[in-house]
């Protein structure tokens, strides 16, 4: 287990390497990773901003950092956001009260320059109030959206050129706070708290149409807040918001059916304080689970085991600072991004390899408001130049 005091050590530590050697930022050699971090825009935060993942030292000590390159865009409210990096496109939420005079939020198509600035192809409506959630389906052909305030779900198409059409498809009445996708796209599952369901509907990659499926039901108060899948398909996880716990599913790739296997706590038995599971992440290798709790304030880690996909507790790992909410992987599965809003902070992370644990330098990229956070793999032979501060 890994104490708070050795969290403590870690980042005495990293601000220690900070001071000895790290004052500057290395030149940029080859390619790089880059992070964009959305915010809740305010006059201390003015959209999506834009990271370099800098990763040296040591096998025992990785000085793992984020080096800020300004703002990728301004827009209001990118809370939530997904890259479709073949295309190097990026979509986001914008969690707004109005859109062109109607009440109503809206979703953005961003294309990825070169230096990773983001430029805007055009905005739709989102459908509805507050949307919260988003997922790109049809390999890339339709992105879905969640409107948490009025309980809607939208079917956006999107073009060629990664611009967003007028809705193809609307659900009433559900309000999800997540929308996912499996891993072929063929079916769409929709987590919705209040009523402690996961929906499920099948999509048609031409039209966009969805047609639902049986929704399975979990533990009265359970809250189901996210949906992960095994890159396998074999079974998927679903993280419940209120009773802090984890619940395993057998999944049928052909039919979109889950069938329930386990649930697990993201809590120790030892903390009683309340607590909110948020945030879910399954290791690209399929072998870790991670998932974020808010009052325990910690990211636990999870073993899968490979043929019965059930979860078995590795460690809890304190993040230095309150309330972690939803973090970030990069897709080889070798660092993680943490947001931290109450502290203002991103906290930065080496993932071992061997055994899937968190290695945090202890050194916080300082982002007002930050909440969702995306990877952006290196592609083509372009390095990303400082953007607008």
């Amino acid at each position: 287990m890994i104490t708070r005091r050795r969290v403590l050590a870690l980042l005495l530590a990293g601000l220690a390497a900070t001071a000895a050697g790290a004052q500057e930022a290395p030149p940029l050699q080859g390619k790089s990773t880059l992070v964009y971090i959305g915010t809740h825009t305010s006059d201390k935060a003015r959209g999506i901003y834009l990271f370099r993942l800098q990763s040296a030292g040591t096998e025992v000590f990785q000085n793992v950092t984020l080096v800020p390159l300004g703002l990728a865009t301004e827009t209001a409210n990118p809370t939530f956001f997904e890259i479709d990096a073949a295309r190097r496109l990026l979509f986001a939420v914008n969690e707004v009260d109005q859109f062109e005079g109607k009440p109503g939020g809206a979703v953005s198509a961003f294309a990825i320059d070169d230096t990773g600035r983001l430029k805007l192809l055009n905005q739709r409506a989102s459908m509805g109030t507050a949307p919260c959630h988003l997922a790109i389906a049809s390999e890339g052909k339709h992105l879905v959206v969640a409107n948490c305030g009025d309980g809607s779900v939208a079917v956006l198409p999107v073009a060629g050129d990664g611009q967003l059409g007028a809705a193809t498809a609307e659900l009433k009445g559900v309000k999800a706070a997540c929308v996912a996708t499996d891993p072929a796209g063929k079916f769409l599952f929709l987590c919705e708290p209040s009523t402690d369901k996961v929906h499920t509907f099948q999509i048609d990659a031409a039209s966009g149409k969805l047609q639902p499926r049986t929704p399975i039901s979990l533990k009265s108060g359970a809250a189901p807040r996210q949906i992960a899948f095994r890159p396998d398909a074999q079974f998927a996880y679903v993280l419940n918001q209120k009773n802090s716990t984890i619940t395993t599913f057998a999944y049928d790739a052909a039919t979109g059916a889950l069938k329930d296997i386990e649930s697990v706590s993201t809590v120790p038995e030892y903390f009683d304080g309340p607590n909110t599971a948020h945030d879910l992440r399954v290791h690209n290798t399929g072998k870790y689970l991670y998932a974020s709790n808010m009052g325990h304030d910690s990211i636990v880690l999870f073993n899968i085991d490979k043929a019965k996909g059930t979860l078995s507790f590795v460690e809890e790992q304190g993040t230095g600072g309150r309330h972690p909410k939803e973090f970030g992987m990069q897709p080889s599965g070798g660092h993680m991004a943490i947001s931290l809003p109450e502290t203002n902070q991103v906290l930065a992370s080496r993932i071992d390899e061997t055994n899937g644990r968190l290695k945090p330098s202890g050194i916080f990229a300082d982002v007002s408001s930050p909440a969702s956070i995306r990877f952006l793999p290196p592609v083509g032979p372009a390095t990303p130049a400082p953007v607008e501060p």
